[in-house]
């Protein structure tokens, strides 16, 4: 593989990568934080300071029990996390399409490089062989 930093040629999922539209991009930083711990313990720790501040403190209760404004983000936030998985497997599938693409092509090169090269095994076996017998019939 090619470094993607060198003014030289750039490997295929690199020159894939630069040609992403705005959306996929967002897609992609959103699904890799939407799917970390941090994301998972931040989301913990604002649900739990939601439900303490609207049940046990003094201040304003603006979402009481059972927290039908905290209920509705998570609605919207749910549906928001679909749309952007979709989204980012979609893109993933196109990826392991292109891959395999890829693949089926180096295989195939590979397979005429293989061919021609076992030609030219036969046609040294076949050149020893003869060797072999003008050898043989002078002695």
């Amino acid at each position: 593989m090619t470094n993607p930093d060198a003014s030289g040629p750039q490997n295929w999922h690199h020159q894939h990568k630069q040609k992403l539209t705005t959306g996929e991009r967002a897609a992609d930083r959103m699904r890799n934080g939407m799917g970390s711990w941090a994301f998972v313990l931040l989301f913990m720790l604002f649900m739990a300071v939601w439900a303490f501040i609207n049940t046990h403190t003094s201040i304003h209760h603006w979402d009481n029990y059972p927290f039908i404004l905290l209920n509705l983000f998570l609605s919207m936030l749910a549906g928001l996390q679909g749309a952007i998985l979709l989204i980012a497997a979609k893109r993933a599938d196109a990826i392991s399409a292109a891959m395999a693409e890829h693949d089926y092509q180096t295989n195939r090169e590979a397979k005429r490089e293989i061919e021609a090269l076992q030609q030219i095994n036969q046609q040294q076996l076949e050149i020893l062989q003869e060797l072999h017998r003008q050898l043989d019939s002078k002695k």
